[in-house]
């Protein structure tokens, strides 16, 4: 059997190869086809017809005409949730739960054949969802099914789901006559196929490059452990010296310690030109983005929008592209004061202390850690030592096990590398209420950054509830010397973050696929929980609880602790406004430049830099050509939403610090109100239910130390 196609449990990894890929999901998209086509003939709209339903918005806002042939045949029954939604949202979780861990695999585990046959495939399941998007007779029905009598009777998460599916038929296309559908189809393909080729253009460049030192002397400053990690990889490549590389854990070690700046320097430059004209003209991410971005701006005219930011939030939180920009503009002003006395700080020290006349971004890392050993006497590579793995994951499981109410243990399932691990969480009687995998260290075959996705969503099925499993990726050094991995503080706060993420997906409550975990939460807020989980990480009684020094055993000093704390802020206004130059030339780039239209994209990213930065990178700088969110992420006109999420978290999380931060009567309603909701009502509903009220920036700017009393 084709283990794609075995849906009585977890996904067979061991056995799962290339070959299996195409014909489990041809099969799967010629069985819902048919399913459709069924579903067509035996469900009819009622012959009244009806108008439009209130508060579904939409692109074209107009009535739809009824579709001829379909509502012919007197032996039509009424569409109901039971003969019509239920029998398609199986099918579309069939494909979904074949075709995922294709795309894990291909994220984690890539291969050149793997890489093939997903690429290969990519188009056929892009063009499925966007002709069911597209399906004017399966619009109508929803409609008439919104329309009906049974509407009223329906669950609230259920009628969530109509109404999303109204909305999303207008957003994909449905309306459009037929001449434009077959347009839209063809934007929608070539989107998927260029997003593609820039995650893997991105993945062959920072791959390609190895760097070999074999005079120790030049590595002054590393630490031990990234040392012994170089050589260790130097010997299995069979070189002699230490090999770097572009991976996070080899080349973020390099711009914070190395005091040798030439190297600094060769770093740098060949990770901000990955996947540009400096380097392979066939991994060029130039042509691809002018083109995605051009693809995305005809995508919502044809819909009736004016830009693609339009588009984007349409079903999200915020109201208008002009409103993300005054948001983010608003907090550019905020912040730019304190943006502005960090960076003369920071040159200041450079010249006086180090010897560097004239700061350039490759400095800066390095700069920055030398400033905040001298003010605030510890070292990150100090801290990293009390953040043994075996330490911190259990450390972790406390928190959510005391706040929530729950027991988090190791448990066993097929998996798709030896690194990666399987967990079970269960409530207080025992009960079984979700399972993630775990895969923390970065390798070639796998993509970089952090990030959670779905396995099995929670769901009522005929045997009862379907048990939600989540993976858990991040790209962390791995044990050397046979050792536990350390972690720095921040990569304790990345996990925490992508363990807030595989929470909302796995304490969800509702019983039904499209609004359950975060399915159907709008994408500005599905940061909400992930952030919400890194104040945990400044908490003492959550840190001392899952510490442990390498080396001695010692638990981390308050007095070390103290003084983390102290420098939590540290330079907090200049990474403000780095978050703020990405979203604001992320949303300007898809509501207010036109692709190819005489002003490039790095001239925009330049004009943006010029508003809202204090640090302007050199020209050789490509970083829109590794801005994977947005170019073949999810995160396209939406990467505001990061710090729009936070301070929805940051609110979220004071009521915690007024009421204790390991309340469990806090934790279990903000379990009950934000996690267990997931997409069943709108985000800013869960958060006033939690809260009382409605979002305050102020515990954002507090907490980021933003606030002129601070």
């Amino acid at each position: 059997m084709n283990p794609l196609l075995d849906f009585t449990g977890l996904p067979r990894f061991a056995e799962i190869k290339p070959e299996h890929v195409a014909p489990a999901i041809e099969q799967l998209l010629a069985e819902n086809r048919a399913l459709i086509a069924r579903l067509l003939k035996d469900n009819a709209p009622p012959q009244h017809g009806g108008g439009e339903p209130s508060g579904t918005g939409g692109a074209a806002g107009r009535q739809l005409p009824q579709s001829a042939g379909f509502a012919s045949n007197v032996s039509q029954s009424p569409p109901t949730w039971q003969n019509f939604v239920a029998p398609m949202e199986d099918a579309n979780e069939r494909l979904s739960r074949a075709w995922g861990p294709v795309g894990h695999l291909n994220a984690v585990m890539n291969s050149p054949e793997l890489r093939e046959v997903y690429n290969a495939t990519l188009p056929k399941i892009t063009q499925y969802y966007a002709e069911l998007g597209q399906n004017l007779a399966l619009f109508v029905k929803f409609k008439a099914l919104r329309n009906s009598a049974e509407f009223a009777g329906l669950s609230a998460a259920r009628k969530k789901i109509i109404e999303n599916e109204l909305r999303d038929f207008r957003l994909g296309g449905a309306e459009l006559p037929d001449d434009k559908k077959a347009r839209y189809l063809e934007i929608q393909e070539r989107l998927a196929e260029l997003s593609s080729r820039f995650s893997d253009n991105l993945l062959d460049a920072t791959n390609d490059y190895t760097l070999v030192i074999e005079n120790k002397i030049e590595l002054s400053g590393l630490p031990d452990d990234v040392l012994q990690a170089a050589q260790e990889a130097a010997l299995e490549k069979e070189k002699e010296g230490w090999l770097f590389t572009l991976k996070a854990p080899s080349y973020m070690p390099v711009m914070q310690y190395a005091d040798n700046r030439s190297l600094r320097e060769k770093m740098y430059r060949a990770s901000g030109t990955r996947a540009s004209e400096f380097g392979k003209p066939e991994w060029d991410n130039t042509a691809l983005m002018d083109e995605i971005v051009k693809l995305r701006g005809e995508e919502a005219r044809l819909l009736g929008f004016a830009n693609f930011g339009e588009l984007s939030l349409a079903s999200k939180m915020a109201d208008s592209p002009h409103q993300v920009v005054e948001f983010m503009r608003e907090l550019s002003k905020r912040a730019r004061p304190f943006a502005e006395k960090d960076l003369a700080e920071l040159r200041e020290f450079a010249r006086t202390e180090l010897g560097i006349p004239d700061l350039q971004s490759w400095d800066v890392g390095y700069a920055s850690e030398k400033l905040r050993e001298q003010r605030y006497a510890f070292s990150e590579q100090e801290v990293k030592q009390y953040f043994p793995e075996d330490a911190v994951l259990p450390g972790m499981f406390k928190l959510v096990e005391t706040i929530y109410g729950l027991q988090i243990k190791q448990g066993s399932a097929p998996v798709w590398h030896e690194d990666a691990r399987f967990f079970d969480i269960r409530n207080m009687q025992g009960q079984l209420v979700g399972q993630f995998y775990l895969d923390l260290y970065a390798r070639n075959s796998k993509r970089g950054g952090a990030w959670m996705d779905d396995v099995i969503t929670r769901r009522r099925v005929e045997k009862g509830i379907q048990t939600p499993v989540a993976y858990l990726n991040c790209n962390f050094s791995p044990p050397v010397g046979g050792k536990p991995a350390v972690f720095t503080h921040d990569e304790v706060i990345t996990l925490f973050h992508e363990f807030g993420h595989g929470l909302h997906h796995l304490l969800t409550e509702v019983e039904d696929l499209g609004v359950s975990g975060i399915n159907g939460v709008e994408w500005d807020a599905v940061e909400l929980p992930s952030q919400f989980m890194e104040n945990f990480c400044w908490e003492w009684d959550v840190l001392r609880a899952m510490t442990r020094h390498a080396d001695t055993g010692k638990p981390l000093p308050r007095a070390l602790f103290d003084k983390m704390l102290a420098a939590k802020n540290f330079q907090s206004g200049l990474q403000t406004l780095r978050q703020i130059e990405f979203a604001l030339f992320d949303m300007l780039m898809h509501s207010n430049f036109e692709a190819g239209g005489g002003k490039s994209i790095l001239q925009l990213l330049d004009e943006v830099r010029a508003e809202v930065a204090v640090l302007i990178p050199p020209a050789f700088q490509r970083f829109p050509h590794s801005f994977s969110h947005i170019f073949s992420g999810g995160y396209a006109a939406g990467y505001y939403s990061y710090k729009w999420a936070e301070v929805l978290s940051a609110d979220a999380y004071s009521l915690f610090e007024e009421n204790g931060v390991l309340n469990p009567d806090i934790g279990a309603r903000f379990r009950s109100e934000i996690l267990a909701m997931g997409g069943s009502r709108g985000a800013m509903q869960s958060f006033t239910a939690f809260r009382g009220r409605e979002p305050s920036i102020d515990a954002l700017l507090r907490h980021n130390g933003l606030l002129e009393t601070s």
